[in-house]
């Protein structure tokens, strides 16, 4: 095809595509304001509603035999009392317009979201510890990813003086 013939076709080709993609991008754009903004509002109610009365975490897990009894047993005795716990197991019983459901959807995405821990500190963004990979480690019998996130997530508890002994679970 000679090369006028092939500038002919891609210049009506590229005044109807380019609106298309400009709309599309537009769209995207307008998609991650928003998410950016919903998150803000999220961070802002839980600054407002539950850091002001002690509550700092958000703990979603499940009843997985990879899992459970290490989180029941290692994790949970040591977060604050006031942690908000959510069960992955009875996901179906959930009222998703509760705080806790509308912060795990928005803040775990969907991908290695169980178990996860969410906490929230005043004046900055959500931090998460993701869980998931390090319990597939740990099931392949590397224990060090699990050790790392746990010393991660308690460290980042203890640096924001969030957990102190006063506010631990009974063991």
């Amino acid at each position: 095809m000679p090369r006028y013939l092939r500038i002919l076709i891609a210049i009506p080709l590229l005044v109807i595509l380019l609106p298309i993609l400009l709309l599309v991008v537009g769209v995207w754009l307008l998609y991650r304001v928003v998410c950016l903004l919903y998150g803000l509002l999220l961070n802002v109610v839980v600054w407002i509603c539950w850091c002001a009365r002690g509550r700092y975490v958000l703990l979603v897990y499940s009843e997985s035999p990879h899992w459970h009894d290490y989180i029941e047993e290692h994790i949970i005795t040591r977060l604050p009392r006031s942690t908000a716990i959510l069960n992955w197991s009875q996901r179906r019983s959930w009222n998703s317009g509760t705080l806790p459901v509308q912060l795990f959807s928005h803040f775990a995405g969907d991908r290695e979201f169980n178990p996860i821990v969410i906490v929230f500190v005043p004046l900055r963004w959500a931090k998460t510890f993701r869980f998931w990979q390090p319990f597939r480690d740990h099931k392949h019998g590397k224990s060090q990813p699990l050790e790392d996130e746990s010393r991660r997530l308690f460290s980042y508890l203890s640096q924001h003086s969030i957990g102190d002994a006063s506010l631990q679970r009974p063991q």
